[in-house]
């Protein structure tokens, strides 16, 4: 558990979330690159890109998934500290800010600003970003598959109390096969439950 930092924001296992923000708060990883992988057209220029190690992960878990008859699609990975402002914004408009907050984060307090966040879905784009998608095959196989490849299902079901947000089976966030095969192993607990750290329902006030 004190093998990688949790605040440095170029760790793997850095915890951005709603009591821990990342320092700088516009934090921007160096070595963004574009996976070989099925990517979804409309997506914006950098939402294309993740972090060499985590986009390498994707490419052999896309790879996986496709041999076993289910070929998936990235729908956006890494997000500026700006795009982040203009998506989070856009969320508080339409929906209101209570909402927002329950499925996009404040700018600075995103994982999709590490790089090593990914949305995925089925390259049938059936059910992509909505709740739905977790009755798919493909969600199934991800859930049973992710941590062989370094990935979590970040937001897991009734974590919300701890995480801050809804249920997303689309959210995977790489954190490396070491850790991500020991949440396998225990059930898939929070990142936050299994670092004994706060939870983190709500921003600070």
């Amino acid at each position: 558990k004190k093998q990688l930092s949790l605040t440095d924001p170029s760790s793997v296992w850095v915890i951005a979330n709603k009591q821990s923000p990342l320092s700088p708060i516009d934090y921007a990883p160096t070595d963004l690159v574009v996976p070989d992988v099925n990517i979804r057209a409309n997506s914006s220029a950098e939402e294309k890109e993740l972090r060499k190690v985590a986009s390498q992960a994707l490419e052999k878990m896309f790879e996986a998934a496709k041999k076993d008859g289910l070929p998936l699609i990235m729908a956006s990975g890494y997000r500026s500290y700006s795009l982040q402002t203009s998506v989070y914004n856009r969320y508080v408009k339409t929906e209101g800010q209570a909402s927002a907050d329950s499925q996009s984060a404040r700018p600075g307090y995103s994982e999709h600003q590490t790089g090593l966040a990914v949305d995925v879905g089925g390259a049938n784009r059936v059910c992509e970003i909505q709740d739905c998608f977790a009755n798919t095959k493909e969600s199934k196989w991800i859930a049973d598959n992710a941590h062989k490849f370094g990935y979590i299902i970040r937001y897991q079901k009734d974590t919300r109390a701890i995480v801050g947000y809804i249920y997303e089976p689309w959210h995977l966030r790489y954190v490396g096969e070491a850790l991500a095969g020991e949440l396998h192993d225990q059930n898939n607990p929070p990142l936050e439950t299994f670092f004994d750290l706060p939870a983190a329902p709500d921003y600070k006030p």
